[in-house]
């Protein structure tokens, strides 16, 4: 377990904010990232090197086209402006463009390569990057482009996001013209800086430095360097006319820098974390978006923070939805614990897990009115192994099984009750009227259900001994049913 981002449950906004009626532009240096992955089984003979067979290769919008990606997720109106190569990673570029439906204002540069960064997975660790770049400063017919394309839509954009990487396209001469025109028509601009030339990003609304990034600022001018943490962050904002420093810190959370004599502080909580690629992108998006429907930047922040906790969990450049980012608000502010997860992160979680040899252990069900039948089968089950998935049918699920009365209480605080159980290592909600796709996806080692299946009636079954796991029937407690509770309760 490795602290990462999760916000205190009563600073959260209690809603999801919409943000389906943002129009953000992302401003920067855009990239392709690439992935190989595989299986790592031995060490090379020629060099102390592992050797990766490889299995699938993916792409994904890197950079500034992640943040665009991100904010396509959370549902907003999406523009990108950024430099690609005339190459096959930049037609690989254009099509995941297309594909996210963002608005496509992209120069193509016939003398610089599209900016690519392959990583090399094996057992979902990174063990290599391979980066083809030139980090030169655009020419002036492409730095003329981007200023005629920002200065034709700038007035139609609630908020801009300046994403700098370093490899060229937020000059100086870019940043401060796109900057002052964003001041003059009121538009708010934020900014994920880069290097220690700050002065490009004079005057902006939010700078969202991590602690490392925000280090090297403040050594860079010697700006009261023996001075606290507090202080340091006030300066900087002051020296650049900042409205807002958003410094994110890792494990130990966000603070939030403004007009107050105090900062605002977003604590950390234990998360599992397994990839940090993009998280900061991810903390900017929700950020913008988040701002631009008009709640205060302190509640921005902490949707930004909750979606970072999101994303870390996640192997590999992933971008936050709206439905994620919802779900979790709603249940953190129910004040629920946090390990219900979606199927795509409980996939990557448990397979952390069956990495470091942990027997996963999965059972389902409605678990309508919890009662001490539910909870003798858990604990059963629990034993069986190290972990134990509970899969919950969703309401819709339910409602088809149980009938149009059910469920008694809704999916959220079923997954909420069921994730307080200690036992309980993960809770994942499912759609479809049986586990079978789940229990496909989690590939678990010991499948359990009640004494009362055969065998060959409990659903995957055949899935779990075709990879060497085995069924598990655990013995009930008599007259132990929701439908037996609701039954006492109509005659009472």
């Amino acid at each position: 377990m490795v602290d990462y981002l999760l916000t205190d449950l009563f600073m959260l906004p209690l809603l999801m904010p919409d943000m389906k009626q943002s129009t953000i532009l992302v401003l920067g240096d855009v990239m392709l990232d690439q992935y190989i992955w595989g299986d790592v089984s031995r060490i090379s003979p020629e060099a102390p090197v592992p050797i990766v067979r490889i299995s699938k290769r993916t792409q994904a919008l890197g950079g500034a086209g992640n943040v665009a990606a991100n904010l396509t997720g959370l549902g907003c109106n999406v523009l990108l402006m950024g430099v690609r190569g005339n190459d096959i990673a930049g037609n690989t570029l254009a099509l995941l463009i297309d594909e996210k439906s963002i608005h496509d204002f992209m120069v193509v540069d016939e003398k610089r390569p599209t900016t690519t960064k392959t990583r090399v997975m094996g057992q979902n660790q990174q063990l290599l990057r391979l980066d083809d770049e030139k980090n030169s400063e655009l020419e002036d017919e492409n730095l003329k482009q981007i200023k005629n394309h920002f200065r034709n839509i700038s007035s139609d954009l609630d908020a801009v996001i300046l994403s700098d990487y370093g490899k060229g396209v937020l000059s100086d001469k870019i940043a401060q013209e796109c900057i002052r025109l964003c001041r003059v028509n009121k538009i708010p601009v934020f900014v994920d800086p880069k290097g220690v030339d700050w002065e490009r990003y004079h005057g902006a609304t939010c700078v969202t430095p991590n602690s490392a990034e925000f280090k090297q600022i403040v050594e860079h001018y010697g700006k009261h360097a023996d001075a606290d943490f507090q202080r340091q962050a006030f300066d900087i904002r002051k020296k650049f006319d900042f409205d807002y420093l958003l410094v994110t810190q890792g494990s130990n959370g966000m603070s939030l820098f403004g007009d107050s004599a105090k900062p605002l502080t977003v604590s950390a909580k234990a998360r599992e974390v397994f990839d940090v690629s993009g998280a900061g992108d991810t903390v900017i998006a929700t950020l913008a978006a988040a701002f631009t429907t008009k709640i205060s930047m302190s509640e921005a922040m902490h949707a930004a923070n909750v979606a970072a906790g999101l994303v870390v969990e996640k192997v590999g450049t992933c971008p936050i939805t709206g439905s994620e980012l919802s779900n979790a608000l709603k249940i953190m502010s129910e004040g629920h614990a946090s390990r219900i997860y979606s199927r795509e992160q409980a996939r990557t979680i448990t397979s952390v897990w069956r990495n470091d040899r942990k027997k996963l252990v999965f059972t389902n069900g409605c678990f309508d009115l919890l009662h001490s039948g539910h909870i003798k089968l858990l604990q059963s089950a629990a034993k069986e192994g190290d972990k134990l998935v509970v899969g919950l049918n969703s309401d819709d699920s339910v409602k088809r099984l149980k009938g149009a009365l059910r469920p008694i209480l809704s999916e959220t605080e079923r997954a909420a009750i069921l994730s307080s159980i200690e036992c309980v290592d993960m809770v994942v909600i499912f759609e479809e009227d049986t586990p079978l796709n789940l229990i496909q996806s989690l590939k678990p080692d010991i499948l359990v259900k009640g004494g009362d299946y055969t065998r060959e009636t409990v659903v995957g079954y055949d899935l779990v001994e075709s990879w060497g796991g085995e069924v598990v029937l655990v013995s009930l407690k008599q007259g132990k049913s929701t439908t037996e509770i609701v039954n006492q309760i109509k005659k009472r």
